[in-house]
């Protein structure tokens, strides 16, 4: 893979703001996860406060393994932008997508996003995963929980 393959993915495809509720959600948790265990433990706290300790234990077991086994059975890296930054990237777009899609029950159209992602044997894992963190985000969305807070780490560089 070439050095400028690695980047294809984080071109600017629109603004954070502009997205629905649930998708700048999955995005924010994206970029909170990547960023390590001060994002992780943000995301459970969320969590907890909004489905409770059981059920957001649950969906954080769910976001851990939908990443983890992205990670490991990635076509190529999924590209991210900063927590704080405004726009949204190509990958976290399609990331997004997918969840929502998964979620939504039309599971064709999320396993060929999955593909997109993964190896084509592992997009039906993914795809189950998607579907139940999806509905439990959303689930958490409709109770009222606000939206993760969009905060740059003072050692960001933001474009």
């Amino acid at each position: 893979m070439n050095p400028a393959a690695h980047k294809q993915g984080g071109a600017a495809v629109g603004q954070l703001s502009d997205q629905p509720r649930l998708e700048a959600c999955i995005v924010l948790y994206f970029r909170m996860w990547c960023d390590g265990p001060d994002g992780q433990m943000a995301i459970w706290n969320d969590l907890a406060t909004g489905l409770g300790q059981a059920h957001g234990r649950a969906t954080l077991k769910t976001l851990e393994q939908l990443f983890a086994i992205c990670t490991e059975h990635r076509r190529r890296p999924l590209m991210r932008h900063a927590v704080g930054c405004s726009c949204l990237g190509a990958d976290e777009a399609c990331f997004a997508n997918f969840v929502t899609t998964a979620a939504t029950g039309d599971r064709e159209d999320a396993l060929l996003i999955a593909t997109l992602l993964v190896r084509a044997d592992v997009a039906p894992v993914i795809t189950s995963l998607a579907a139940d963190l999806g509905l439990a985000l959303k689930s958490m969305l409709l109770r009222g929980r606000p939206m993760p807070e969009m905060q740059a780490p003072v050692h960001a560089t933001l474009h």
